[in-house]
């Protein structure tokens, strides 16, 4: 792939949505993904289910703007319709890995639309492959449809009972949208690490990985899908199916730090409350002598807003975000990358100058942006830049969709916190602690195992290609 610059240091995988019982089903998909699009924009897809139950799709690279126009959606038909917004991770880029996969079957075609990643794929996919099947991408989501048809040793039974089989067989995160011709399957995994909410549409259902995507479109927030369930929807309304009886509620704690829109609410928890009390925690932790709190936009300013209110301290609008430098935006060189930063994000010389100052992050992975800014502060006057980080050092890499796959590339895994300190130029540093991760939110669990390095789930040959990439 070719090197970009970012602004920011994380991207999350991909966000799904999908609508039944509701006329223009794809053109509200589309308003969805628009919704979404902040978890991908490297591709998107949209597929539809007309009056004959027929299936139709249509994706490509590029932000939904960009796939989808007015002729495209129009030949989009139906009342029903899943879409995916796509970040690469596992699986790597090129069109055939854009969602939703569309899979044409004798016992008839279905669509498949995934939110995570299966830490178990590798030995799935030679297990399929030794059994006749025949992959058409690289990407671990669609194991699933090959499990759903490959292991379904009694072809006559309901497909419910196929998909259970075949979800029981995955390990890792995920949140599946499956369309069949008349219904959608939306499903859980059993440790909860993925959102997946339900709304109500007139007399439709709409489903996506973030309730952000409701607003967009009108819809009402009726509920969650719940860790190791799958919920069908159809023209006889919601159904329940627990695919698991082992059930966890440790969703991602990255989520509310960095991947989710600040107007969604995940699990009964709005995000930017959680960041904001997250910012208020933090300042009684880590209290700075300073004059001004300032954040990093755009994930960043609801934990500084909480810091400041908790410390009296001024909150600043010191950092300002070019919001139309966007996805194109790509450099092959390092030092046109270097200058890309300043392009996304400028420091207010007339707030910052002479002032000492409080900069809250959401998270700290392999340090360069976060040295950037620091340097970028100071040299437009201020005094002091005292980083202030609303998340527990990250120490170990993710294998659930987040792509922070090898220890190499966290700064935290290599040094102590003096030294990134030291690294990024600032004049204190400071992360919140696990507890208080918990606390935010009010919850009793979360994923924090890139903060921890303890991993909910078995991880197979993914730890040991870690430490052979990186450690």
């Amino acid at each position: 792939m070719v090197p970009r610059i970012s602004d920011r240091e994380l991207h999350e995988e991909c966000g799904v949505f999908g609508i039944f019982g509701v006329p223009d089903a794809a053109s509200l998909t589309y308003y969805g993904l628009h919704a979404l699009q902040h978890r991908g924009q490297e591709g998107c897809g949209i597929v539809s289910a007309d009056a004959d139950g027929a299936l139709h799709r249509i994706k490509g690279d590029g932000l939904v703007t960009e796939v989808f126009n007015e002729e495209k959606l129009a030949g989009l038909r139906g009342s029903m319709a899943i879409g995916h917004v796509r970040y690469t991770t596992a699986g790597g880029s090129g069109i055939e890995n854009i969602q939703p996969f569309l899979f044409r079957h004798n016992t008839g075609d279905f669509a498949l639309a995934h939110n995570g990643n299966i830490v178990n794929s590798a030995p799935l996919r030679r297990h399929l492959e030794n059994r006749g099947s025949l992959f058409q991408s690289t990407s671990d989501s669609e194991i699933l449809a090959h499990l759903i048809k490959k292991e379904n040793k009694f072809p006559d039974r309901p497909r419910i009972f196929a998909i259970v089989d075949a979800l029981n067989m995955l390990e890792g995160a995920f949140a599946f949208l499956i369309m069949t011709s008349n219904r959608i399957y939306a499903c859980r995994d059993k440790y909860g690490l993925r959102p997946l909410s339900i709304g109500r549409l007139g007399d439709g259902y709409v489903v996506s990985s973030e309730t952000c995507a409701f607003d967009a479109i009108g819809a009402e927030f009726v509920r969650d899908v719940e860790p190791g369930e799958i919920v069908t929807i159809d023209r006889r309304g919601l159904r329940s199916t627990d695919y698991s009886q082992y059930k966890r509620r440790l969703m991602c704690s990255m989520e509310y730090i960095y991947f989710a829109r600040p107007d969604s609410d995940i699990e009964g928890c709005n995000v930017h409350a959680y960041r904001k009390e997250s910012g208020r925690l933090l300042w009684q932790e880590a209290p700075a002598e300073a004059d001004i709190v300032v954040g990093v936009p755009d994930s960043s300013l609801s934990a500084a807003m909480g810091y400041a209110e908790a410390s009296g301290l001024p909150y600043e609008m010191g950092l300002i975000k070019n919001k139309y430098i966007g996805r194109t935006f790509i450099q092959p060189t390092q030092a046109l990358r270097e200058k890309g930063v300043r392009m996304k994000l400028s420091a207010v010389r007339t707030i910052v100058k002479g002032k000492r100052v409080v900069l809250v992050d959401d998270s700290i992975v392999r340090g360069t942006t976060s040295r950037r800014i620091v340097t970028m502060l100071k040299e437009a006057g201020a005094t002091q830049v005292h980083v202030r980080i609303a998340s527990p050092p990250m120490i170990s890499p993710c294998f659930y969709g987040v792509d922070t796959s090898t220890y190499d590339e966290l700064i935290s895994a290599r040094k102590s916190v003096p030294e990134v300190c030291a690294e990024i130029g600032a004049d204190t540093l400071a992360f919140l602690s696990p507890e208080s991760l918990l606390k935010s939110g009010g919850r009793s669990e979360l994923c924090m195992a890139c903060f921890t390095a303890h991993y909910p789930t078995a991880l197979y040959s993914s730890v040991e290609q870690a430490n052979k990439e990186g450690k």
